[in-house]
């Protein structure tokens, strides 16, 4: 019972506070309704005598209450510090009451803010300057001028704070690579926010961004060092592909003895019609290879043949002949023969062809 009686009492304070609310209003309202309609009356009065003086001062008044605005123009006009129904006027001419009335021109043609360079801190903790052009126009004459004192000021200070904002969320290879996405999201946010100031803005581009000098010098040298790591590899693949290339030319050319003087012939009318005074022949490595091969073989006949005719001549001791294989090695037996003991005319003979073996060896 006593908890029942406490909802009770409770319920009872809400609805005379309730009561308290409601009457409170229908004061609120009833002193406002008689406010206005005081301010209605005066307000008459004095359009009234607005009125008629202009009608006293016709026709002079008519250059004072007929204005014009231009076809990108509208008018904002107040009355007695009341905005007038029926939103802005214009384009072409409208009129207003003399003393009371008043009125604003408003633009609507598009207008370019360039945003000074702000310093911005980025993701990674990377000072860059980034600069920017917003391009904005008025979308509500009434409600630019109603709503805020200054809608161009106040959109230009907003595109400061939103590019810095913006662009401290963002990455260095981001701002860098990815410009398009990150204007478009600057330009739906200021025209959220400026929606309620009657300001459209069109389109946001980001014009620069400006790193600092060793941040360049030392992107500049990661960059000199992926192009020549490239180039590395491309060079190398192509030494790859020419390897082939050779292996198999030169497999067609063993098949046929004669591709290779075709090519030989190719190659010197190649160099004859650059018009050089030099031309080199290529000499045939086998063809000396033969060469070498004769003049040893005469050598070691020479030798033995000289080694033959001491060893018949010898009178007092026989020698066994050794025959060398080589130059080298006939030379080093006569060198360690020794006198012979012979004739004089023995002696000449010897040494004449001990003279003849090397010279023959020479």
């Amino acid at each position: 019972m006593s908890s029942l009686n406490i909802l009770a009492s409770h319920d009872g304070v809400k609805v005379r506070d309730d009561d308290y609310r409601e009457r409170i209003m229908k004061g609120r309202t009833i002193l406002n309704g008689d406010m206005n309609h005081q301010a209605s009356t005066c307000g008459k009065i004095l359009i009234f005598l607005s009125v008629c003086l202009v009608i006293l001062t016709l026709p002079f008044s008519l250059f004072v209450c007929f204005k014009v605005v231009q076809e990108y123009e509208r008018a904002v006009i107040f009355r007695l510090g009341r905005l007038m129904q029926g939103g802005a006027k214009g384009p072409g001419i409208f009129f207003i009451l003399p003393c009371i009335d008043s009125y604003a021109r408003v633009d609507l043609r598009t207008r370019t803010y360039d945003v000074p360079p702000q310093e911005v801190l980025t993701k990674d903790s990377v000072t860059v300057s980034v600069d920017a052009v917003v391009y904005y126009r008025v979308s509500n004459a009434t409600v630019s001028i109603a709503n805020v004192e200054n809608a161009h000021h106040s959109t230009r200070l907003l595109a400061q704070t939103t590019l810095r904002n913006t662009m401290g969320t963002q990455h260095l290879h981001e701002i860098l690579s990815e410009r398009m996405t990150i204007s478009d999201t600057m330009q739906v946010q200021l025209d959220e926010a400026t929606d309620a100031w009657g300001i459209k803005v069109e389109r946001v581009e980001i014009k620069d961004v400006r790193l600092p000098v060793q941040l360049q010098r030392a992107m500049a040298a990661e960059a000199e060092a992926a192009r020549e790591a490239r180039a590395k590899v491309i060079a190398a693949e192509g030494e790859q592909k020419a390897s082939k290339a050779l292996r198999e030319a030169s497999e067609v050319i063993g098949d046929s003895p004669a591709a290779l003087q075709l090519r030989y012939l190719q190659t010197l009318s190649a160099i004859s019609a650059e018009k050089n005074s030099t031309i080199v022949f290529p000499l045939p490595i086998d063809l000396i290879t033969y060469f070498l091969k004769s003049n040893d073989a005469d050598t070691i006949k020479t030798a033995a043949s000289t080694a033959k005719a001491i060893a018949d001549r010898e009178a007092v001791v026989p020698t066994p002949i050794i025959v060398p294989s080589t130059v080298a090695g006939a030379a080093s037996m006569i060198a360690g023969m020794g006198p012979i003991p012979t004739t004089s005319n023995n002696v000449n003979n010897v040494n004449h062809e001990t003279n003849g073996i090397v010279t023959a060896a020479m």
